[in-house]
């Protein structure tokens, strides 16, 4: 007979990777591994009622001052928080100000007494050139965020180490937001560090990929730059910031339908 997990209230805050930005859902927007954790949840534990409160391009500011005191008012026993990786990609970085927004989103969910997880980032580099230049500041954030963690007594699902997540088959075209095999993955990860059983293989490699020709995988690369960063400069150019007009896809708490994974 399998014993139900505690939680029965999961709230998620953060920013496009908790909102599920690069899983299209069945009925429309995004699905992501938040909506996919909550529906393992759900199977042990019918009653449960989820909310998402993420939106894309929030930073760790907008994350802590927009969405903190509404999980908050929501009562969870679970919350999960992705939050810096806007701050990181921005020309003016400030890594002490960033760890303050974390250490006080942590702060505030412990003493609540809800079961708050994190996440660290993968390194973006090994799937993105333009993202090579951020990589200290990826290593650095992850590091704080783990000691920030542990201080707080948070849980990390510290997926920075492991070679998989290099894998493309894990990344939506932008080579920015996972795709839904990555949403997958990161579902089945906060799984396994809930303690929940069948999901020890997460960090599994893939089936291996029939190689690729150096002269294919530089037209790949030139096919992204004229396709994403080329329009995602001058979107920033022109003052656009992701996640004008977005709000949250789920603000009230409300019953999930357990699904298989897929």
């Amino acid at each position: 007979m399998t014993v139900p997990h505690p939680f029965t209230r999961y709230v998620a805050i953060g920013d496009s990777l908790t909102e599920g930005v690069g899983d299209p859902a069945p009925t429309g927007g995004p699905r992501g591994w938040a909506d996919r954790l909550a529906e393992t949840l759900a199977r042990t534990q019918p009653g449960l009622t989820y909310a998402n409160l993420a939106v894309r391009g929030k930073t760790s500011t907008q994350i802590r001052a927009d969405q903190l005191s509404p999980a908050l008012a929501l009562r969870p026993d679970l919350v999960t928080v992705t939050a810096g990786m806007n701050d990181v990609v921005r020309r003016r970085y400030d890594p002490e100000a960033v760890a303050a927004n974390i250490e006080e989103t942590f702060a505030r969910l412990t003493a609540s007494g809800a079961h708050v997880v994190t996440m660290t980032f993968p390194d973006l580099g090994t799937v993105s050139p333009v993202a090579r230049r951020v990589r200290p500041r990826i290593i650095g954030l992850n590091a704080r965020v783990r000691d920030i963690a542990g201080r707080y007594g948070v849980s990390v699902l510290d997926v920075f180490p492991h070679p998989f997540t290099a894998d493309p088959r894990l990344w939506s075209d932008d080579r920015l937001h996972a795709s839904p095999v990555g949403h997958a993955r990161i579902a089945a990860g906060m799984a396994h560090t809930l303690g929940l059983p069948g999901h020890e293989n997460w960090a599994e490699p893939l089936p291996a990929l029939t190689p690729v020709s150096v002269f294919r995988a530089l037209g790949a690369d030139v096919r992204w730059a004229l396709d994403h960063v080329g329009p995602w400069a001058w979107r920033r150019l022109r003052g656009h910031v992701p996640g004008d007009g977005f709000v949250a896809k789920r603000p009230v708490p409300s019953p999930v339908l357990p699904r298989h994974a897929g």
